[in-house]
């Protein structure tokens, strides 16, 4: 290519430029720039779609979407019911359960037999639970859907939890659990929510006491099962190529002789926040540390100014990648880290967790945990910019249209809402509400939830090798270590 050829789009303008009479430089560039600056357009209005919503016998409700773009339908199915509504000795049955749905058989078909049909029919499934909820799905061909939402339907309804394949998840678990100390970011994970809730659903994770074989007994995983995935806990959703008047009486079908649930679940008690504030460091013979820092929150999703307020305020602080406060301190300016940024959890019932997590090598760990205090601080005691709040107004508000792309995600959301009893205009409300949030509102919420010195009540864990931390570890707070020192020696 020759370097100095004019691009098309050059000769383009300065032949307009030409006949209209202006000559081409700087002020063809002006008045172009103005002319584009006073072009007026009408007010872009969103309409977004919405699925239907119906209720099938026995009285379950079915958020519908019919789309014919593709020979395919979905089929999701949403339980009220995970680890977070039952016991510490039950643990583990309520995380294997609906793991074990898929591969465990039914009572009238062995695993292999609901491999081969599920794979002849090419249907794709997916079985999942955690926290207050367990989940399930199937997409398959428009012509295959009686033949896949029956044995869908059997192994949702009628499990038989193959004792092989039970043998099978557990061996993955324990070695999972096994393995999970050796995992910095999973190892620091699992010590900090352990720290901020204690002996609490919300910090509960697998350990190889919790997967004994009388803990996942055929008697235990029915038990769970019959609590949990009964029609009284389930909301369904279906989108694709079918109708309502032909998809109706296919589910009513398929729930006919659905057992009701045998109780109904009991939500816990909020987690108490127990920790002391302070330094906890898990010692590990690692070239760099890994970091997680937090302090209660009292911010809860709720239709109100300081919830959107804090989303606002998370985005700034750490929530929107390179550009954000943490990420320009600690990243950009002075190369300590290649991630770093905020954590700000509003549950709808409980108290929720403000902080922040990185990564960075062993001898600035001290230095890297006091700049994203600073960066902490600073968010809390100095105004912010009313340039930097619009950006994060907008950058949200602009993707807003992503929560709508496809009719799976808007059956999906209007399914969450449903669950979590939030409204059904709730990302109507949402959006609405960022877009109201002022500067002031930010800095408030800010200002009451951190401290001036991004230190105080704050609960820092360290996973990595305290032999090599730069000084001053001990100016951030008390130190306790949490089990013995395994850290290589130095040479």
């Amino acid at each position: 290519m020759n370097p100095f050829r004019p691009s098309v789009a050059w000769l383009a303008q300065a032949m307009v430029l030409a006949w209209v009479g202006l000559p081409v430089g700087l002020s063809a560039q002006e008045t172009t720039a103005a002319a584009v600056e006073s072009l007026e357009f009408a007010e872009l209005e969103f309409r977004h779609s919405e699925a239907e919503r119906y209720r099938v016998e026995p009285g379950v409700e079915v958020f519908f979407f019919e789309n014919h773009s593709l020979p395919l339908v979905s089929v999701f199915a949403r339980f009220r019911g995970g680890p977070s509504y039952f016991s510490r000795e039950e643990h583990g049955a309520t995380t294997a359960v609906p793991m074990l749905l898929r591969s465990g058989g039914t009572v009238d078909l062995s695993p292999d037999s609901v491999d081969q049909i599920l794979e002849f029919y090419a249907a794709e499934t997916t079985f999942g639970g955690g926290g207050p909820s367990s989940f399930s799905s199937f997409n398959a061909l428009t012509r295959y859907l009686d033949e896949v939402l029956e044995i869908w339907g059997s192994l949702l309804r009628d499990p038989a939890f193959d004792p092989t394949r039970v043998e099978v998840w557990r061996g993955q678990q324990l070695d999972r659990a096994s393995r999970q100390s050796e995992i910095p970011g999973q190892l620091a994970t699992s010590r900090f929510n352990s720290l901020m809730f204690g002996d609490h659903p919300v910090g509960w994770e697998l350990r190889p006491e919790d997967l004994d074989p009388e803990d996942l007994a055929p008697d235990v995983l029915l038990s769970v099962h019959r609590r949990i995935f009964c029609w009284g806990n389930l909301t369904l959703g279906v989108t694709g190529d079918v109708t309502w008047n032909d998809m109706r009486p296919k589910l009513e079908r398929m729930l006919d002789g659905w057992p009701p649930c045998d109780a109904d679940l009991e939500a816990p008690a909020p987690p108490t926040f127990s920790a002391e504030p302070g330094v906890y460091v898990v010692p590990r013979a690692l070239e760099q540390s890994t970091i997680i820092m937090g302090k209660p929150s009292d911010v809860r999703l709720a239709d109100n100014e300081d919830y959107y307020a804090a989303v606002i305020g998370n985005s700034i602080l750490g929530g929107s990648g390179l550009t954000s406060r943490l990420a320009r301190r600690v990243r950009n300016e002075e190369g300590l880290a290649y991630a770093v940024g905020s954590v700000w959890t509003m549950p709808q019932r409980s108290r929720g967790i403000i902080g922040a997590t990185t990564q960075t090598k062993s001898e600035s760990t001290v230095e890297v945990i006091r700049l994203i205090a600073d960066a902490l601080g600073e968010v809390a005691t100095v105004p912010l910019d009313d340039a930097e709040v619009r950006v994060a107004v907008d950058r949200i508000a602009n993707g807003f249209v992503f929560n709508f792309e496809t009719p799976s995600q808007i059956v999906f959301r209007q399914m969450l809402n449903h669950t979590q009893n939030l409204p059904v205009d709730w990302l109507e409300r949402f959006l609405a509400g960022v877009q109201r949030v002022t500067t002031a509102d930010v800095h408030e919420v800010l200002r009451e939830t951190l401290p001036p010195n991004g230190l105080d009540d704050m609960v820092i864990l360290i996973v990595g090798d305290p032999a090599r931390f730069d000084p001053g570890l001990e100016s951030l707070g008390p130190v306790r270590m949490l089990e013995e020192d395994r850290a290589a020696p130095r040479p």
